[in-house]
């Protein structure tokens, strides 16, 4: 740090002790405030990467976590309906991530038995210190009219595009309950610069509401690139249960208004050195989770995409399907899954509606979501015969607003400078 800057430190922390000590400034309230505030300053980076992550039912439900280089057992989060009444302490659970030469302290606070359709402000902090107050609403359970913000692969080497599109999105769309994020958070999962700065770039959108993640294959690499167990992104967060500690956090499901998001996991792969019975305990806890549901519309979430794409270096004769689409379609297809989203090829692609393989007008919507990241694969892929719709070649990012309403779901389809490209709506 340069010495003038030190300088200027000293001056200012002097000239605030010296107006704390001067006599009409002495009374303990006056002294309580400024030495609150000094503290606050002194303890900025004591509170990193806060956020909130979606739960089972968000209408009385919400987890917030945070990290932090300290190990600290006096953390705290309140809450309340509003900052000057009564608040709610709640203390979080602590844990530890190992992972890039440092030691992370993750800390996590489950919200229950919270007011559906209320707007709560929370805060953290220690002691005295204590972040400022951020926005926490819950859904209205009689209301199915909401709005999602929808991210492809954002994984970046410079995250500065992942950003413009993120807050952009936010931006042109305050009023949005929750945001998903298709898989490929990052390039490399056990980079804690990368998920420094994919968290960073949505501070200002996911301290407000929450994410709900879908994990991608570059979860799972380490700074070596080899492939291992995706550490950091379980830690980072703390999802909805789908019955087993085995596979938390692999795959979930919640509900939000009058849909029910299935999110499943399409790293069999590279997980099956670790669970090699991944796919099929899969399998049978999906067709549980549709049968079960009782709500309107059933949307499913899942990184790898369904088709195979023809390119120059490996043209295909024929439709084809990917091992997963082989595998989930037919399923979607038993319980009438009306739209499937997908990632992982860094193209954006909305299908026709396809059921049994083919195109079907009674089938399920299929859209590969695109790219939100820096790394892209300009005209790599060819135009598949089951594309409705394939934007103008070479890409750039995008990203998706999903309107819900009581009889109908759309999907309108944006440019980073928020023109539109693409919408489709379903019907029911």
């Amino acid at each position: 740090m340069k010495k003038w800057i030190i300088g200027l430190v000293v001056i200012i922390i002097v000239a605030i002790i010296a107006i704390m000590n001067y006599a009409p400034l002495k009374n303990k309230v006056m002294q309580q405030f400024f030495a609150t505030k000094v503290y606050a300053l002194l303890n900025d980076d004591e509170v990193m990467n806060l956020h909130q992550v979606i739960t089972k039912d968000s209408s009385n439900s919400r987890t917030v976590m945070w990290q932090s280089l300290n190990d600290r057992d006096d953390f705290i989060l309140e809450y309340g309906t509003d900052e000057e009444g009564d608040l709610t302490t709640v203390s979080p659970q602590k844990s530890v991530l190992n992972i890039d030469d440092k030691q992370i302290y993750i800390y996590s606070v489950y919200l229950n038995d919270l007011t559906p359709n209320t707007a709560y402000k929370y805060r953290v902090g220690y002691a005295d210190s204590r972040t400022n107050w951020h926005d926490l609403k819950t859904a209205d359970k009689d209301n199915n009219n909401f709005k999602v913000l929808i991210f492809p692969d954002s994984q970046s080497n410079d995250y500065t595009d992942w950003k413009n599109v993120a807050m952009n999105a936010w931006q042109q769309n305050p009023d949005s309950n929750f945001f998903i994020n298709m898989g490929d958070l990052v390039d490399n999962g056990y980079d804690l610069s990368q998920w420094n700065a994919w968290f960073n770039s949505v501070e200002a959108m996911n301290t407000q509401i929450p994410v709900a993640p879908v994990q991608g294959n570059h979860e799972f690499y380490t700074t070596e690139w080899e492939v291992d167990l995706p550490i950091a992104y379980d830690k980072f967060f703390d999802l909805p249960s789908n019955g087993t500690d085995k596979y938390k956090n692999l795959y979930y499901s919640f509900d939000y208004g009058d849909v029910h998001f299935t999110v499943l996991n399409t790293q069999d792969d590279e997980i099956k050195e670790y669970e090699p019975n991944l796919l099929q305990d899969e399998i049978d806890w999906l067709r549980q989770d549709l049968a079960s549901t009782t709500k309107k519309w059933k949307i499913v979430l899942m990184h790898r995409d369904v088709l195979n794409y023809s390119r120059n270096a490996a043209p295909l004769d024929s439709i084809s399907f990917s091992r997963h689409g082989e595998t989930f379609m037919p399923i979607f297809d038993e319980y009438n899954v009306d739209a499937v989203l997908t990632a992982h090829l860094h193209t954006y692609r909305r299908r026709v509606p396809i059921r049994d393989f083919a195109a079907n007008d009674n089938g399920t919507l299929y859209i590969l979501t695109g790219i939100a990241g820096n790394v892209r694969y300009p005209n790599l892929w060819h135009r598949n015969p089951l594309d409705a719709y394939v934007p103008p070649q070479p890409e750039t990012d995008n990203y998706i607003v999903m309107d819900v309403n009581d009889d109908s779901i759309t999907f309108n389809t944006y440019l980073p400078d928020n023109t539109q490209i693409d919408t489709v709506t379903l019907q029911k």
